[in-house]
């Protein structure tokens, strides 16, 4: 293992090398470098780069070492680190989560969609209103899977596929960036250690362990980004060239993971994006090319062309409810203060650019760039790179595009693609304004971010007689204190809170989710849908719809927790006297009502109707959409005026709302996904889906009306 993990041997990931192509021209010198460090000894032995034992040549520190005296066990030294490392974090990072353990209300909400796929209502959240209701469709279907599987409680295979996915993520993480700094070579004896830093970092946060379990797709999210994170570096220290089933293979695998990207999370298609990116621009010829494109969007494109024909948008519906494409760069600033401000996060990144540099330090002296990273453009000379400069004048586009397209398999590109990813998904976020639940949407873009840093080698020589000795041994010595300070920095703020009172929601609207919840309820872990009756209104609910089984209604929620109004059925609504929940919390309400009931939200999570008027400009992050309520009285069948209309109603309004839902544009979204699905109608959806995506409603019946250009209603009275 010590060999595997931590050593410079491009050719080890795919099998032998073969059928590498030959290099030619002035990089044939840099090949038979290559050729030479690709010893299975590196830096895990420390006898890469130092003379022949035989020869009774000293290292190059000077200190007369003999470098066979360097093998023996230290070899074992990184992979043992590594191991005893990534064992811990692991550890502690599985009862942290495991403490904190709950399933969020909206982590509810993708469970009443496996409800109604498993009863055979299809993959919707209302039965017979094609919606889709979840952001992440990896996630629905994967927690389908094992639900059917297993046949267990949804609640509960939501908790430990959630679990496993977020604790397995780790090691993981840490196993690849152990894997990058395969080469980081010990020059003269002493041991290097692989180290924890941002995986630390990362579970030391309460928002990470909060979400590894929550019912929402965190978790499968990082360790999606773990797996990538592997498969991208291996790809980065395979031979180039390769033309080997086994290296075609795994080029194709990483194709694949890749491009499910967009169905992990949408927003992640950056990183996803960004590597494949790299990988059609690698050298590979036009035929790996094309099967890169296939392998990558068979998935993706084949469910965007059912969700288009089944679904008539071209995103989720939450995305379309939030508005995904909207812009609010000063409510993200603010979320970005508040995931950094309670838990002093600066602290653990200025230790991060302190391990960057004690790493830089260790670089052994006379060592090239060549010699950390075979394939790395700066292993080039100085006159190689003047060389190339001047020549650039003169070469063909062509030619230097071949030469830029050839220098990407590296690991320095894996590195920079990487970061470059976190970044832009960091911005992402923070022109959306972020979330209203606390660090939970930056999780993924910090977790890209620490990938480089997960582990890192700190080196501790056996002899500082040279100048070079003694800065490797501060180096080593400044990055374990690096590692300690991360450490002590993540025992103080894993017991960190957002703010003194679990329930308060203050005016940038974000709020610790998980306390915020464990407050109302007094419940320490909720985890199912029966935990949540406890929940203020909840118990009043199912109450109210077994009331209304036979007769039907609107259920609308009332000030007084225990008691809920009901809007009567008109002379529509009397033809399926269906019961209809309107309520914020969309995953509590749901799971607690049976599946014939339809529940609602005036946001629009599961409501196209709500989901299509227009953002609110101060409205509260992640609830910047609200239906007035008359929409949803109009839109069930409900009663326009007298007693069977809650007071607080305007029945005029509720007239108006009638009349405006009888715009041509509105009738067509809802028979787009309410009518019966046929071929006819699926080719009907994918033909207007961008159409049904953008539109939108204004929120006030009235001003509805003259968008719509529709005649104001003038009698008064019953419908």
């Amino acid at each position: 293992m010590a060999d595997h993990l931590f050593t410079e041997d491009p050719g080890a990931d795919s099998g032998a090398g073969d059928s590498a192509q030959p290099r030619s021209g002035r990089h044939a010198a840099r090949g038979a470098a290559d050729d030479a460090s690709e010893h299975p000894q590196g830096l895990a032995d420390g006898t890469a780069g130092e003379p022949d034992p035989g020869s009774g040549a000293t290292s190059p520190d000077g200190a007369g070492h003999r470098a066979g005296a360097t093998g023996g066990p230290r070899r074992w030294v990184p992979a043992v680190s590594w191991a005893i490392s990534a064992i811990t974090v692991s550890v502690f990072f599985a009862i942290g989560a495991w403490q904190r353990r709950w399933i969020a209300d909206d982590g509810l909400i993708v469970l009443r969609t496996l409800r109604n796929l498993l009863a055979g209502n299809g993959p919707v959240f209302n039965a017979g209103e094609r919606v889709e209701a979840n952001t992440s469709t990896a996630w629905t279907y994967l927690l389908w899977f094992w639900a059917w599987v297993t046949g267990g409680q949804l609640e509960y295979v939501a908790l430990w596929v959630a679990l496993v996915l977020s604790v397995a993520a780790i090691p993981l993480a840490m196993y690849g960036t152990a894997r990058l700094y395969g080469g980081w070579r010990n020059i003269g004896g002493g041991i290097t250690l692989l180290l924890p830093l941002g995986a630390v970092i990362y579970i030391a946060l309460p928002p990470a362990r909060d979400f590894a379990t929550s019912g929402l797709e965190n978790g499968l999210v990082i360790f999606w980004i773990a797996g990538l994170w592997c498969l991208f570096l291996a790809w980065a220290r395979r031979e180039p060239g390769r033309t080997d089933w086994r290296a075609r293979s795994a080029f194709l695998a990483l194709g694949f993971v890749a491009g499910l990207a967009p169905l992990i999370r949408p927003e992640i298609t950056i990183f996803g994006g960004l590597v494949l990116l790299v990988l059609f621009l690698a050298p590979v010829g036009w035929w790996m090319r094309l099967a890169l494109v296939v392998t990558a969007a068979v998935v993706p494109v084949g469910y965007q062309i059912f969700r288009m024909g089944y679904y008539a948008v071209l995103v989720p519906n939450p995305a379309i409810a939030k508005d995904a494409s909207g812009s609010k760069w000063s409510q993200g600033w603010t979320y970005l203060t508040n995931l950094f401000g309670p838990y002093t996060l600066l602290l653990p990144v200025i230790l991060a650019i302190v391990v960057g540099i004690a790493l830089a330090l260790s670089r052994p002296p006379g060592a090239t760039p060549e010699e950390i990273d075979p394939h790395d453009p700066s292993a080039d000379d100085a006159a190689d790179v003047i060389d190339d400069v001047l020549d650039d004048v003169d070469r063909p586009l062509v030619t230097r595009w071949k030469d830029f397209s050839s220098r990407l398999q590296q690991r320095s590109t894996v590195v920079v693609v990487t970061l470059l990813a976190g970044v832009l998904l960091t911005l992402y976020w923070i022109r959306q304004g972020g979330d209203f639940m606390h660090g939970r949407v930056l999780l993924a873009p910090l977790f890209i971010l620490l990938l480089p840093v997960m582990v890192v080698p700190a080196t501790l020589p056996a002899h500082a007689r040279s100048a070079f000795g003694r800065r490797q041994l501060v180096a080593g010595v400044l990055t374990v204190l690096a590692v300690a300070g991360t450490a002590w920095w993540g025992a103080v703020a894993s017991s960190n809170v957002l703010s003194a009172s679990p329930m308060d929601i203050g005016r940038n609207g974000i709020v610790d989710e998980r306390r915020f919840y464990v407050a109302n309820m007094a419940n320490e872990n909720p985890v199912t849908a029966e935990d949540y009756l406890d929940y203020p209104r909840m118990r009043a609910m199912v109450a109210k719809i077994d009331e209304l089984r036979e007769s039907g209604g609107i259920i609308l929620p009332s000030g007084n927790y225990d008691e809920w109004y009901v809007a009567e059925l008109g002379t529509r609504g009397q033809k399926d006297r269906k019961t209809t929940v309107y309520f914020l919390n969309l995953g509590m309400t749901s799971m607690n009502a049976p599946l014939d009931v339809r529940v609602v939200d005036q946001m629009g999570l599961a409501y196209p109707l709500a989901a299509h008027t227009e953002r609110l400009v101060d409205g509260r992050i992640g609830h910047d959409k609200n239906l007035p309520t008359e929409w949803v009285v109009a839109e069930s069948g409900g009663v326009v005026g007298g007693r069977g209309l809650p007071g607080y109603l305007d029945g005029y309004t509720v007239r108006e709302a009638y009349v405006a839902l009888t715009c041509p544009q509105t009738q067509d979204r809802f028979e787009s996904y309410k009518d019966t699905w046929s071929f006819a109608r699926f080719k009907s959806n994918l033909r207007r889906s961008a159409e049904f995506n953008s539109y939108r409603i204004a929120r006030i019946p009235e001003y509805e009306l003259a968008r719509c250009g529709l005649t104001p209603p003038v009698v008064r009275g019953e419908r």
